[in-house]
C-alpha cells in the first residue's frame, strides 16, 4: 500500500528541536547582558538542597505514577508499531487489476483469519474480516463500506477507552502535587507571626510547598505529551487501516448484479475502481 500521509514519518521532533535552537540562539545572549550571573545562583545549589527538591515524599509519589505511565505508554507504543507490521502481511492483495467477488469472501475470510493466527489479532485483520463477512451477506460494496466505517468506530473507541490509566495518571500527577503544595503552606501559615527560629521552619514549610509543585508540574507536563503522542500514533493506525481497506478491499469489488444491469442497457460494464465508486453513487441515488 503506497505510503498515506499519516504514515510518513512525522517533522514535528525536528521542528522542535530547530525552534529550541532558534530561540536558544536568541535569548542566551540577552540573558548573560541583562541577567547576568545573579540568575545562575541555582547552579550552585548544594546537594542538600537539590535532594530537597528531587526527595520529598510526595515528589517520590509523583516519580511512581509517572514511571507507570511511561510502562503502559511503551507497551502501547510497541503495540502500534506491531499493528503496523500488519500491512506488510499480505491480508490482501495489492496487484493492479485485481476484482473480489462476493463468492470470494468466505476463502479471503479464512486466509485473513490464518495469517493474523499465525502473526497475532491485528485491527486491519478485523476490519478486513468483517468487510468480507458482509459482502459474503450482502454482496453490496455499499455495505461493505458502512461496515468498515463502524468497525473502525469500534476500534477507536476501544483505544480511547484503554486509556483511562493513563489518563488518571496524568491528573493524578499534578494533584500529588498540589496535595504538598498545600500541606507546605500550611505548615507554614501555623507558624506565621513567629520569629527566630520559627520563622526558618516556615521558610522550610514554603520551600516544600514550591518544590513540589515544580517537580509535579514538570512530569504532568512530560506526561500529557506522551499521552498526545500516543493518542496520535493510534489514531493514525486506524484511519490507515480504513485506507487500506478502502484501496485493496471496498474499490475492487466486483458486483455481478450492477454490471448486469449496465450490460442490458447497451453499455460496458467499467471494472476499474473509478468505475466501481461511480457505480455505487449512483446506487445509493437510485435507494
Amino acid at each position: 500500500m503506497p505510503l498515506t500521509p499519516s504514515q510518513r514519518p512525522t517533522r514535528e521532533w525536528p521542528l522542535l528541536i530547530l525552534t529550541l535552537l532558534l530561540v536558544g540562539m536568541i535569548v542566551y545572549p540577552l540573558w548573560q547582558t541583562y541577567a547576568g550571573a545573579s540568575t545562575d545562583a541555582w547552579l550552585n545549589w548544594p546537594a542538600e538542597r537539590w535532594a530537597k527538591l528531587l526527595l520529598g515524599p510526595e515528589q517520590v509519589a509523583c516519580y511512581c505514577c509517572f514511571v507507570w505511565g511511561v510502562f503502559i505508554f511503551l507497551g502501547r507504543f510497541f503495540e502500534t508499531c506491531r499493528q503496523r507490521g500488519a500491512f506488510s502481511l499480505g491480508l490482501l492483495s495489492t496487484e493492479e487489476g485485481t476484482r473480489i467477488l462476493p463468492e470470494d469472501a468466505r476463502t479471503l475470510q479464512r486466509r485473513v483469519d490464518q495469517l493474523a493466527a499465525e502473526h497475532g489479532p491485528f485491527i486491519l485483520a478485523n476490519m478486513i474480516r468483517a468487510g468480507l463477512s458482509k459482502l459474503g451477506l450482502s454482496r453490496s460494496s455499499l455495505d461493505v463500506r458502512e461496515t468498515l466505517k463502524t468497525q473502525a468506530d469500534v476500534d477507536l473507541g476501544r483505544l480511547i477507552s484503554s486509556m483511562a490509566t493513563m489518563n488518571y495518571l496524568a491528573w493524578a500527577i499534578p494533584a500529588i502535587g498540589f496535595f504538598g503544595t498545600v500541606r507546605g503552606l500550611a505548615g507554614s501559615m501555623t507558624l506565621a507571626g513567629e520569629g527566630g527560629e520559627q520563622l526558618r521552619i516556615a521558610t522550610q514549610h514554603l520551600t516544600i510547598a514550591f518544590d513540589c509543585t515544580l517537580v509535579a508540574l514538570g512530569l504532568s507536563l512530560i506526561s500529557m505529551a506522551l499521552i498526545h503522542t500516543l493518542q496520535r500514533d493510534e489514531e493514525s493506525v486506524v484511519i490507515d487501516c480504513q485506507q487500506y481497506c478502502l484501496e485493496h478491499l471496498v474499490n475492487r469489488i466486483y458486483e455481478p448484479e450492477l454490471s448486469g444491469k449496465s450490460t442490458g442497457l447497451g453499455h460496458t460494464p467499467d471494472l476499474s475502481a473509478a468505475g466501481m465508486i461511480a457505480g455505487s453513487h449512483t446506487e445509493r441515488g437510485a435507494r
